[in-house]
């Protein structure tokens, strides 16, 4: 996929069992629909909880794990003890999709590497939903073998207990009997701070248990999701909000694997690169931990994940546009399109009524609904509406302040499910 500057955004899955070959063509194209599979180019502290209750014998590790991070928090950033630490919670996950439509019965199945990490003692391990799926919204179809590599040289099965291909997140689930097991834990990423350190660990091109570090390099990101809007009949894509940007070398196969702080906590899951070349440039972005965390809080016991959908597609509105344009608000959302027999359409919001205007090089269509708050909050640069409307349920109902030819009005919505 193409990003919004020019330069190609790619998951970071790899081809598996194919490695010298899929290193060496590691400079060409990569795309989020084939990513995993054998077509794609190469394939914070101390008080944040754990994720499930440990078995005895791993509470003992665990215990010990907690204990080096927090130690190594407070003396600063330790990339040797943070590596010790959580290392053998991560992961190498491999995917099996079969053969090809129209190859022979003697052609190799085609498989795909990424990343993953444990995150309970029962054997749940998080990774990305592009790592044991290939394909994008509805026609997404789900690895038919998984397997999971451990650093202490196990390998076992393990099953897709659900995906969630809005957030990019999947949980799968390996038999923990015979195997030890160091969940890692979760950190919050509400509250980052660009420029501080981080580790990624993975498995890039195959390598397990690789480490690299930076910083963050910034926050509130937006990233392309695996749900590409082929079922709500506008095949206008979905967003991954609140993405953490970061220059720790990521690369292909490196999909999965945590992100972690300085207290060793998981803050993200890297998932994407923007790159002109194919390869890991310096920018890399990762799902925030908030975010994972309410996915696999749906995903462990439903299997799947509810979004809310409004049905609108929307501009940001900063300044410089509220002036050119007579707006009434200096920051909000201008809608663009509602889509009909949708949420936003049934409740009575309305497009806009000029279309094919330019401004400051960018399409624009005005004279719709000026979106400025959300349940009484206003909309803001990192608090747009996406945001605001991520942790709503369907079936919620939320009051949205319209401005209408400059007139405000409340209007109640009643959220529905997001289309996949």
């Amino acid at each position: 996929m193409i990003s919004s500057r020019g330069a190609r955004t790619a998951t970071l899955g790899a081809a598996a069992l194919a490695l010298a070959a899929a290193a060496a063509g590691c400079g060409g194209n990569s795309h989020l629909a084939g990513d995993g599979s054998a077509s794609s180019a190469s394939s914070g502290s101390g008080s944040s909880s754990t994720i499930a209750t440990p078995t005895p014998g791993v509470t003992r590790t665990t215990t010990t794990r907690v204990q080096v991070v927090e130690e190594q928090g407070r003396q600063g950033f330790n990339a040797s003890a943070l590596y010790a630490a959580d290392a053998p919670g991560v992961v190498t996950v491999v995917s099996v999709f079969g053969r090809p439509p129209g190859t022979p019965a003697d052609h190799p199945a085609e498989e795909g590497l990424g990343s993953g990490f444990v995150v309970s003692s029962s054997g749940q391990i998080l990774t990305n939903a592009h790592v044991v799926t290939t394909g994008t919204g509805t026609r997404a179809t789900r690895a038919g073998q998984v397997y999971v590599q451990f650093g202490d040289g196990n390998q076992v099965p393990a099953t897709i207990v659900g995906t969630d291909l809005n957030a990019d997140v999947a949980l799968i689930r390996v038999d923990p009997a015979g195997l030890t097991l160091r969940p890692l834990r979760f950190g919050e990423s509400n509250n980052l701070v660009v420029g501080a350190p981080v580790a990624a660990i993975g498995s890039p091109f195959g390598e397990p248990q690789s480490l690299s570090v930076g910083v963050i390099s910034a926050t509130h990101r937006s990233i392309d999701s695996l749900n590409d809007g082929t079922g709500n009949g506008t095949s206008s894509a979905f967003a991954i909000q609140g993405a953490i940007q970061t220059d720790a070398a990521i690369n292909h196969g490196n999909s999965g694997g945590p992100l972690v702080d300085a207290s060793g906590d998981v803050i993200g899951i890297n998932s994407q690169i923007q790159t002109t070349g194919g390869g890991g440039e310096g920018v890399g972005f990762a799902i925030p931990s908030d975010t994972v965390r309410r996915s696999f809080d749906q995903l462990r016991t439903t299997g799947s994940v509810a979004y809310a959908y409004l049905g609108v597609q929307t501009v940001s509105i900063y300044p410089q546009l509220a002036e050119a344009f007579g707006l009434p608000v200096r920051a909000g959302a201008l809608v663009q399109v509602v889509t009909p027999d949708s949420p936003a359409a049934r409740a009575g919001l309305q497009g806009p009524t000029r279309t094919g205007v330019t401004f400051q090089a960018e399409p624009l269509s005005t004279g719709g609904d000026v979106i400025a708050r959300v349940n009484g909050r206003q909309l803001t640069r990192d608090y747009d509406l996406a945001t605001a409307l991520q942790d709503d349920a369907p079936g919620t109902t939320v009051t949205l302040l319209v401005y209408r030819d400059g007139t405000p009005r409340e209007i109640p919505v009643v959220l529905g499910s997001r289309p996949s």
